[in-house]
């Protein structure tokens, strides 16, 4: 059972990726913005973080600095509906272990999930 960490200002995105991360037999905490997900990432140190890139206070690619300041090591799924290659490139650059679209499915999520617990990334 591994704890993971859903970082998205929108309740239905969050409820949604929840639902598929609990059926895959995972612990789940959520955050709806940057600050909180980097105060319960500090109190709960979770083993991944998947996070949204445009919410309001903080932009996702700060929060992924921050998270990879407190651990260099960490595991992190960007979950974003902007597909362009500049922001893609972004959050690889940025330390992301994997993308994935939004709306999220479960396949791509499960598939992301097993390969970035598994130590890999998605960009190669």
């Amino acid at each position: 059972m591994t704890k993971i960490l859903i970082v998205d200002d929108s309740s239905f995105a969050r409820r949604s990726t929840r639902l598929i991360l609990e059926e895959l037999g995972h612990t789940v905490e959520e955050a709806s913005d940057g600050a909180q997900a980097l105060e319960r990432y500090f109190l709960n140190r979770h083993e991944l973080v998947v996070l949204d890139m445009v919410m309001t206070g903080m932009y996702g690619t700060e929060v992924l600095t921050k998270l990879r300041e407190v651990n260099p090591d960490i595991k992190v799924i960007v979950a974003t509906a902007d597909i362009q290659k500049s922001t893609i490139e972004e959050v690889r650059t940025a330390g992301a272990s994997a993308f994935v679209n939004k709306p999220v499915n479960k396949k791509q999520l499960a598939d992301a999930v097993a390969v970035v617990l598994g130590g890999g990334n998605t960009w190669s």
